[in-house]
């Protein structure tokens, strides 16, 4: 589900990145940056969710801010954050991409993910990771204390072709002791794209940068209630691949289900009273121009959404 979304406007929009000549943006309180709305969500769903220590915010180089390091410490909640700021550690002589230099390789671990243009590549990805005490910068060091964090370094071992090689560097409040659970740590990082899938939606699919609504709070109401919308669109395609033999009843209405049945009638394999949840989705997609062939993937976002788009149509003319 969503557990924390934010709304916010810059009172100016020409001329901020010109700022950045003028100060020193480290020196800023981060009270008045815009990077507050990461502080903000993290307390918000650590909050919503009453579960502190069983949560993980996993966040790409946006969220790689010092102050969010402790505000996470300061929950009882965790954190996995892909870091691109070279901060000082140990006793302050030396930075943590200098202390990583020094770390033998943990093993080997190979990935398979497409490229840009949608093609199946393999990389062999070098792992190594550290435990060690991290600073803040000297601006902050008054109001914030050294943090222990681990550092898993990912790169590819081969430089690859036609391509820019993998090189990912994620810090974590969590202890990695083993090559196993250093692999653990990416795979759950790798599940922040879906975050990216269900903006996807909420600009493509419900199209909420279109709309011509004249108030920022009517615009608001709109995409709080786009969100649900993309939120279950995304949940509909992710559950036909992890629950295909769920009953139908916990995703669909009885309405819904009733329109399916009927309109499944014109294939080759109508609805049943037993058919699961993977074949109403599959007849959902069918809506939306997927062609259900015996050897194509499970349905995706696309026709998913165009198929629920169809089907509320349909239930209104029901």
């Amino acid at each position: 589900g969503i557990a924390a979304v934010k709304f916010w406007t810059r009172n100016k929009f020409k001329g901020t990145n010109a700022l950045k000549r003028k100060i020193n943006p480290t020196r800023v309180p981060i009270e008045q940056k815009e990077s507050i709305r990461w502080l903000q969500n993290v307390q918000q769903s650590t909050a919503l969710l009453g579960c502190p220590d069983q949560c993980i915010h996993i966040g790409d180089g946006e969220c790689d801010i010092y102050e969010l390091f402790c505000a996470a410490q300061e929950l009882g909640t965790h954190f996995l954050v892909r870091t691109c700021a070279d901060r000082l550690c140990g006793d302050g002589t030396h930075t943590v991409a200098e202390e990583m230099r020094t770390v033998r390789s943990r093993g080997i671990h190979k990935i398979e993910f497409r490229d840009k243009n949608g093609r199946v590549c393999q990389a062999r990805l070098a792992l190594t990771f550290r435990r060690l005490r991290l600073l803040p910068s000297r601006a902050k060091r008054s109001r914030y204390p050294g943090l222990t964090v681990t550092v898993i370094h990912a790169r590819e071992k081969d430089k690859p072709k036609g391509r820019d090689p993998i090189d990912w560097k994620l810090v974590t409040d969590m202890p990695v002791r083993t090559r196993t659970e250093a692999i653990e740590k990416l795979r759950w990082y790798a599940l922040r794209w879906k975050i990216e899938m269900f903006h996807y939606i909420l600009k493509s699919g419900c199209r909420i940068e279109q709309s011509k609504l004249r108030t920022a709070q009517r615009r608001v109401n709109l995409i709080a209630l786009c969100c649900i919308v993309s939120w279950r669109i995304f949940w509909l395609t992710m559950i036909h691949r992890s629950a295909p033999r769920a009953p139908p009843e916990v995703a669909f209405t009885v309405d819904e289900r009733l329109v399916l049945t009927k309109l499944s009638q014109q294939w080759r394999k109508p609805l049943s009273q037993q058919s699961r949840l993977a074949e109403y989705l599959i007849c959902l997609a069918r809506l939306g121009g997927y062609l259900a062939r015996a050897h194509d993937p499970p349905p995706g976002n696309l026709v998913i959404w165009r198929g629920m788009r169809r089907l509320s149509d349909l239930l209104l003319g029901a």
